[in-house]
């Protein structure tokens, strides 16, 4: 195994993480010229405004929150942000709440943030930060929902393989908050809204949940996706969403610029390089079959592309959870990946991780292979596709020290692959 292999993969990965850096995200595009704010192509006289409020919720909203505090200072009236992390501030109040499972402490902050909402007036302006997360951080259920049965339709959901459209469209339908209706609660106040997605497609509606913006599924469609997965759910009578209305939204980051990033990064580092995809979705094993798939055939054949090779993909895929184990859906991804190239000729390298630095219920972004990994844990007791069975795959990567560890990244743009084949 060569050590600079892994390294580079490592520094290729980090490249995509600068890149998702909320605070520069927001300023690469919003800028304050004197009292003009000017944010995409809209521009806002600050003069004109009573008050401005910023409100918002997701893994890379506080982070978001500094830069536009660094912006507006004073010029802020008060603010709240549901984060799963805390960052002093001056002006905007950072409330801790859990993710991926809503808590009580998120349905306290998004009571405060809808309060904020309605109370806006005419000449106020509402700033909204979303990032990846928010639907999980922005509980505030339906009249009837509770938040325990909340609680238990995600779980289901999430163990079920439903897609993040799925989850987000029932979220949607049992939530008074989300699906527009923020942006209902803000009105007659200018609303003007900062995204960071981790959505595959950027759709507008399932960044958070879209609680700024109108949503085209319906309570229909809702109810279809349970039926799908056997969960029984009774939606609330006037459970639909808002359809129509303005918007002003400012993307200001995504998976795709975190991997144009590290491809450049590839690029540097001497690798002719492929992004495959920033749209990846899929089960998380079935996905890194095709990935390894192209890998061998660059090894054997050199193409699609010749050796020294970087492919790189990014989105977010799914896993079904059959086993009792504990993992990710980038550690599954590395480990089916990691199967399949295990005593293969070279040195193919394999990392799958999360930009947000958390990978399912675990203290790891994802993990890295090589073509040793399978051979290093069989040494251990461990056998691979055992593992993989049971949903095991920390327990594999923690064995033989290949889990990478982040801590949380502040950021959330879904999830980078990158492999190496020298």
């Amino acid at each position: 195994m060569k050590v600079s292999s892994r390294a580079h993969a490592l520094r290729i990965f980090r490249a995509a993480l600068r890149a998702a850096d909320p605070v520069q995200a927001v300023l690469r595009h919003v800028r304050r010229e004197g009292e003009m704010l000017i944010a995409g192509r809209r521009r806002y006289d600050l003069t004109s405004f009573r008050n401005i409020y910023v409100i918002g919720a997701g893994k890379a909203s506080a982070r978001m929150a500094v830069a536009v505090e660094g912006l507006l200072g004073r010029r802020i009236t008060a603010g709240l942000i549901n984060a799963p992390d805390f960052v002093k501030l001056r002006r905007i109040e950072i409330n801790e709440a859990g993710h991926p499972i809503p808590d009580r402490r998120g349905v306290a902050g998004a009571k405060c943030i809808a309060r904020i909402a309605e109370e806006a007036g005419p000449d106020d302006l509402v700033i909204c930060l979303i990032s990846g997360g928010a639907s999980a951080l922005l509980p505030l259920p339906a009249r009837g929902i509770t938040l325990a049965q909340k609680q238990k339709v995600t779980r289901s959901l999430l163990h079920s393989g439903a897609t993040i459209h799925e989850v987000n469209c029932v979220r949607k339908h049992l939530s008074a908050i989300k699906g527009g209706k923020l942006a209902r609660m803000a009105e007659p106040a200018m609303l003007l809204t900062l995204i960071l997605s981790d959505v595959i497609g950027e759709h507008l509606h399932a960044i958070g949940s879209g609680p700024t913006v109108p949503d085209p599924t319906t309570l229909a469609d809702a109810r279809a996706i349970c039926a799908k997965y056997g969960i029984e759910v009774k939606f609330p009578e006037d459970a639909e969403t808002p359809k129509k209305f303005r918007i002003s939204v400012v993307m200001v980051g995504s998976i795709k610029l975190a991997v144009e990033a590290a491809a450049e990064e590839a690029k540097r580092l001497g690798y002719k390089t492929m992004i495959l995809s920033t749209l990846i979705q899929g089960e998380a094993r079935e996905v890194a079959l095709v990935h390894e798939a192209i890998a061998s055939e660059i090894h054997r054949y050199g193409r699609p592309i010749s050796r020294p090779a970087c492919l790189i993909s990014g989105g977010e895929t799914t896993v079904t959870v059959r086993g009792k184990g504990l993992g990710g859906r980038n550690q599954e991804f590395v480990l089916a990946a990691a199967i399949e190239i295990a005593g293969c000729w070279g040195d193919i390298i394999v990392l799958s991780a999360g930009t947000d630095g958390i990978d399912g219920p675990t203290d790891a972004a994802g993990a890295i292979a090589d073509c040793s990994s399978v051979y290093r844990a069989k040494q251990l007791g461990l056998d691979a596709k055992a593992l993989l069975a049971n949903n095991d795959s920390f327990r594999f990567f923690d064995a033989i020290g290949d889990l990478i560890k982040t801590g949380p990244t502040g950021t959330n743009v879904a999830d980078v692959q990158v492999i190496l084949v020298p």
